[in-house]
């Protein structure tokens, strides 16, 4: 079976796109000799639990990924756990990955050390934009600031237009924060819409 390389894009939100991440990839892509397959998500890299990268991750089970591509190593995740456990298990597979921006390739020990450290620095940067937004919202509360725009146990009539779109965006894998953010809607709203 004719194996092929995956380029894997991913963005936090539903706000975002990959529009900076694609010139250097399809550039790299037009220098290769295997035929290449794109995934997508938008969606957090604080889970491996995303519907584009379950997609690849059944293409490698099935044996079919030669090497996977990433823009920068913080794409495919932001956990060094679960960065960490996917090096290992590219490497059990004999499946290549390749961070264009990082300059990485698993395929050499020094390659492996790098990502292991390039891991670690995502975690350690999502860990302190945490604590930046706790401290904020910290300083907010203090201030007087609240969240939130309607009275409890009030909530807006969601329209058949938005009710629509919740549906399929929660059928895509977005998360109901991402949902919320987009519609405009309180997320027990998007529950209840859900529900």
């Amino acid at each position: 079976m004719p194996k092929f390389v995956a380029i894997y894009l991913r963005v936090s939100s539903a706000r975002q796109d990959t529009k900076s991440q694609e010139p250097d990839l399809k550039r790299w892509a037009t220098a290769q000799d295997l035929p290449v397959k794109w995934y997508r998500d938008k969606q957090s890299g604080k889970t491996m639990d995303r519907p584009g990268w379950k997609r690849l991750e059944s293409d490698m089970r099935a044996g079919k990924v030669a090497s996977v591509v990433v823009w920068r190593l913080d794409r495919l995740g932001r956990t060094a756990s679960g960065l960490t456990a996917l090096f290992d298990t590219l490497t059990e597979r004999k499946v290549g990955l390749v961070s264009l921006k990082d300059g990485l390739n698993l395929s050499t020990p020094a390659g492996r050390l790098m990502a292991n450290v390039l891991a670690s620095v995502a975690a350690y940067e999502t860990e302190v934009r945490a604590e930046r937004i706790l401290a904020g919202q910290s300083v907010a509360r203090a201030a007087g600031k609240t969240w939130g725009g309607s009275k409890p146990g009030v909530r807006k009539k969601v329209t058949s237009t938005q009710e629509k779109a919740i549906k399929a965006m929660h059928q895509s894998g977005e998360s109901i924060t991402a949902i919320s953010k987009a519609v405009s809607l309180s997320r027990p709203t998007i529950y209840s819409v859900l529900g």
